[in-house]
Order: structure tokens, then C-alpha cells, then sequence
């Protein structure tokens, strides 16, 4: 074929690449409510978040099934990807941290009782993460496929159960109550558990398959810290102490989220080293 060759340009109908991508869908998915500007921003950038959303969520439970079967690289490799989806997904904040709090009272009566704790996704990313919370499916009783799917994923291991199932079959001393504990339940850390990973982490080969799982994990945890403390920085911008939209405490809210990390023991498991 000529290099030269012009692209082929004319479709019976829409183009092979709208046919894939869904385009016309996506770019006609904005229904600001308000005059403001700015409101098309937020409105955008918190659209793309829920895209993220959904993509990490996708490899967080190949993770989940991988680790479930055995095959830790499967599940390294799709760990490593959601850590450049979580730096994209960070990124999100960059449109909406330099806002002033006239600027985001301009349109933020739009909202109304809207608020991104009601996002269903960001609630699988969290449930993932071990965050279970049975209170946070109330908001979804009025849609009964999103409510049952958010079930089923407040009832299923989380990512870091499975996790700490592989370290007990690779003869780790994980508690019988760690791993039979209910899984509705938000994870709390362990001793025991700080104490394997301390095991783990201590091994002179650090090119072990469970030190390299355990730092993916950790690139996750830091993005997953960031990306809280990045939300709680743009909050106090945009609205100082303030209540939250939907009803929500606020930066007081996510003052206390931004003090936690995910899979706990692998950060405290480090100063026993």
C-alpha cells in the first residue's frame, strides 16, 4: 500500500471509530443546571473521574480473581496498571483545586443534595480496598441493579482478603480470625498480620513474587492516601470548613479519611524491618 494513500473518509453510516468509542455518547452526556461557566468543568472532570473510577475497579477485581487462583503475576501486572490509572485519576483535581469559593458557589446549588459519597463506583473501589461499610448501600436503595451489585461486593472478599488468603497458603502465620472474619466488616489491622509482612519484607532476595506484590500494593495505598489528601485540599479551597454537599461533614469528613492508610500492616510492618 502507498504511504501516501489518503484515509478511507466515507461510512455508510456512523464512523468504525464512534461505533467503538461511543463519542457522540460521551460528548453529549454534560446537562449543566446553572449559567456558570465553570459549572462544565466541574460537571466534566467529576465524569471522567467515575470513567477512572470504573477502570480501576476492573483491575482491582483481576487483581482479586488472579491472587484467588494463584497467579501473582497476573494479578502484579493489573495492580501496576491501576497505579497509572490512580496517578490519571489524581490528576482530575488539578481543574477543580484552584478554585475560589465564589467561583464554586456559583454553581454549586446545582449539585443540590448531590454529593461524590453517593458515587457507586468510588463505593466498589473502596469496598476493594477493605473499606466495607453496609450504611453506604442505604443511598442506593432506589436503584436496584447498582444496590445488587453493591452488595454482592460488601459480601465478597476485598482485594487485601485475598491478599492475605495467598500469604496463608505460602505457609504464613495469617490468624484463622483474620481470615475468616466477616467480610461485611470494615478491615481492621493486625498484629499477627504486621508481623508476616515484616517476615515477608525482611527476606534477603527482595525480588521475592511477595515483596513485589507487596510494593504494588503499596504504590496503590500511597495513590490511593493521595488522592484523598488531594480532595481534601481542594475542598478547603473551594469551601473552607463548610457542610458538605448531600449532607456530608465536609473537610471535617476527610480530614479524618486522609489520616488512614490501606492495607494498613504493610505500612506499619516497616519500622520492624
Amino acid at each position: 500500500m502507498s504511504h501516501d494513500a489518503a484515509p478511507h473518509l466515507d461510512f455508510a453510516g456512523t464512523t468504525p471509530y464512534e461505533d467503538y468509542v461511543q463519542a457522540d455518547v460521551l460528548t453529549h452526556l454534560q446537562h449543566p443546571l446553572s449559567d456558570d461557566p465553570g459549572e462544565m468543568v466541574f460537571l466534566v472532570t467529576t465524569q471522567v473521574m467515575e470513567l477512572w473510577f470504573t477502570v480501576v475497579v476492573h483491575e482491582w477485581e483481576t487483581a482479586t480473581r488472579a491472587l484467588r487462583e494463584d497467579r501473582v503475576p497476573v494479578a502484579i501486572d493489573a495492580l501496576k496498571r491501576s497505579v497509572r490509572e490512580l496517578e490519571a485519576l489524581n490528576a482530575s483535581w488539578r481543574p477543580l483545586g484552584q478554585l475560589t469559593p465564589a467561583q464554586f458557589n456559583s454553581y454549586r446549588s446545582a449539585l443540590g443534595e448531590g454529593s461524590g459519597f453517593q458515587s457507586a463506583m468510588y463505593r466498589r473501589m473502596e469496598f476493594l480496598l477493605g473499606e466495607k461499610s453496609a450504611s453506604m448501600l442505604v443511598p442506593h436503595r432506589g436503584a436496584p441493579r447498582v444496590h445488587t451489585e453493591l452488595e454482592k461486593a460488601l459480601h465478597e472478599p476485598s482485594l487485601y482478603d485475598e491478599v492475605l488468603r495467598l500469604l496463608a497458603r505460602r505457609g504464613k502465620a495469617v490468624p484463622e480470625a483474620v481470615l475468616e472474619r466477616d467480610l461485611s466488616q470494615r478491615y481492621e489491622p493486625s498484629d499477627a498480620v504486621e508481623a508476616v509482612w515484616a517476615e515477608v519484607y525482611a527476606d534477603p532476595d527482595q525480588d521475592t513474587e511477595l515483596v513485589r506484590l507487596g510494593e504494588a500494593l503499596t504504590d496503590v495505598g500511597e495513590l490511593v492516601w493521595r488522592w484523598r489528601n488531594d480532595h481534601l485540599v481542594a475542598t478547603r479551597r473551594a469551601m473552607g470548613s463548610k457542610a458538605g454537599t448531600g449532607g456530608s461533614a465536609g473537610v471535617a469528613w476527610l480530614e479524618k479519611r486522609a489520616r488512614k492508610n490501606v492495607f494498613p500492616e504493610l505500612w506499619t510492618a516497616r519500622s520492624h524491618v
